[in-house]
């Protein structure tokens, strides 16, 4: 018993469980400039809508973000800083300032990266994914402070599902109608030689699944989450549609994401109904619900002939040409890694750019890492990997922590944060063979999820009425 509590006890450490952050932060030093234009926004009439307007700037990158160019992009994530930094100048001093354990985390990335930029052998380089990284995270900071409004999270979310349901019309569009090769997409050797992958309007059909995957998620979730049945229609809806496209890209490390991701919701759906099931069903639903799933996932491998050429060539190692090259690329990347253990080369795919041809095989340009994790260890040394771990695993325990609590009161809310952690395990699963994560319509989207996870920190939850009053569903946003 009391090795037990010791374990709880350090594993409650290591998650910053019940961290004093609002009383260290008061007495920190970097709070001091918060409040200094608190007069300002006292006055201010069109301040008394910040969290609106925060949402506002928010919803133009969700809603126009698949249709945009990285430079707009990035305007737009400057624009969402500098009105995050007013809104924390203009702050009540004496309110705290909003900090929960997963922002320290980030700070913690953050600060090891730019000791990484400081420190590169490409520091010149390194500077524009460094600024790139910063952006970023204060869209995160932004996000994880206006998405505390129930009404304001909602909404977000509505905007960006209907926005992934209009690129995977035009995706869906060039499977029926074809679609013009932008890139050797296929290995002209396989048998799947002139079949269309389905990229929509973002141009590669990886990034369109890695695009789709949190609309997949959360579109199923809207199902439980909106309580009209007109949204709960346009919910199934979008989530056939979703997830058709997404399938159509042929994107292995896509279906990768998208198989982890619909696991991790059906265990996260069937613990939340579970407290009100028999007790058979509470034993039982769950290993019946995933056998019925992988019995549909092996049927459709078995009986779809494209779909069952493309699984296989996950197996075959380097006969397949795309697998070859990312083998070619991970052992480089490796030495990489190697030869710059702690603090890695920097940030960016500029500082990748100007490194990686020393150690590249012959043939194997790349512009990237092709996995996540490596990419971290080649940016950031094995500390920066580190911390980006430490910030997962305390993000899924806070996660977890408020799902259990939402689940007692029976609070819809719980919906987005389930979505939003399955979401982060699909696109981490993805993640593994594929850097299309570090586009700005993926990572935006990345920050969003754990954005939503940190906005149900325990200080900064309304009570059920409260949220209710709100008119937090989005069904009636939509009506």
């Amino acid at each position: 018993m009391q090795l037990q509590t010791t374990i709880q006890s350090l594993w409650q450490q290591f998650t910053l469980v019940g961290l004093p952050l609002e009383q260290w932060s008061r007495s920190s030093f970097a709070h001091s400039p918060i409040g200094c234009l608190q007069r300002w926004r006292s006055g201010s009439w069109l301040m008394q809508w910040s969290d609106s307007i925060g949402g506002l700037l928010a919803a133009i990158i969700y809603g126009l973000a698949p249709f945009l160019s990285t430079g707009i992009i990035g305007v737009l994530l400057i624009a969402c800083a500098a009105y995050w930094l007013l809104l924390t100048l203009s702050d009540d001093g004496e309110a705290g300032s909003g900090l929960t354990p997963i922002h320290l985390l980030v700070l913690l990335y953050w600060g090891i990266v730019t000791i990484a930029t400081a420190l590169s052998p490409v520091r010149t380089f390194a500077i524009e994914g460094w600024t790139k990284l910063t952006l970023y995270l204060l869209l995160f900071a932004l996000l994880a402070r206006v998405l505390r409004s129930a009404r304001v999270r909602s909404t977000l979310i509505t905007v960006y599902l209907m926005t992934a349901l209009v690129v995977s019309i035009g995706g869906l569009r060039q499977w029926f109608f074809g679609a013009k090769e932008l890139a050797t997409w296929v290995d002209p050797e396989s048998s799947l030689a002139g079949t269309t992958r389905v990229y929509s309007y973002l141009g590669n059909p990886n990034l369109l699944a890695a695009y789709l995957l949190p609309a997949v998620i959360f579109s199923a979730v809207a199902f439980f989450a909106w309580k009209r049945w007109t949204p709960k229609l346009l919910a199934l809806i979008m989530w056939v549609a979703n997830s058709a496209c997404l399938v159509l890209t042929f994107s292995r490390g896509g279906w990768i994401g998208f198989l982890l991701a619909s696991f991790a919701l059906l265990v996260l759906l069937i613990h939340w109904f579970s407290i009100y099931l028999p007790r058979f069903w509470r034993v039982w639903l769950l290993p019946i619900v995933l056998g019925v799933f992988a019995t549909l996932v092996i049927a459709a491998v078995i009986v779809v002939d494209p779909l069952r050429d493309r699984v296989m060539s996950m197996f075959v190692g380097r006969e397949d040409s795309s697998n070859n090259f990312r083998i070619n690329v991970w052992t480089a990347v490796i030495r990489m890694i190697q030869d710059h253990p702690i603090l890695g080369i920097g940030p960016g795919n500029d500082a990748f750019n100007r490194v990686y041809p020393r150690y590249q095989e012959t043939g194997f340009t790349a512009l990237s890492a092709y996995s996540v994790f490596l990419e971290l260890a080649v940016e950031g040394g094995i500390l920066g990997l580190g911390a980006f771990l430490w910030l997962l695993l305390v993000t899924f325990s806070q996660g977890w922590s408020q799902v259990q609590k939402l689940r007692q009161v029976a609070n819809r809310e719980g919906f987005w944060l389930m979505a939003a952690l399955a979401t982060m395990v699909g696109m981490l699963g993805h993640g593994l063979v594929d850097t299309v994560w570090y586009r700005p319509q993926v990572s935006t989207l990345w920050w969003l999820m754990v954005a939503i996870v940190a906005s149900y920190y325990p200080s900064f939850q309304k009570s059920t009425d409260a949220a209710e009053s709100e008119e937090t569903e989005a069904g009636k946003a939509l009506s």
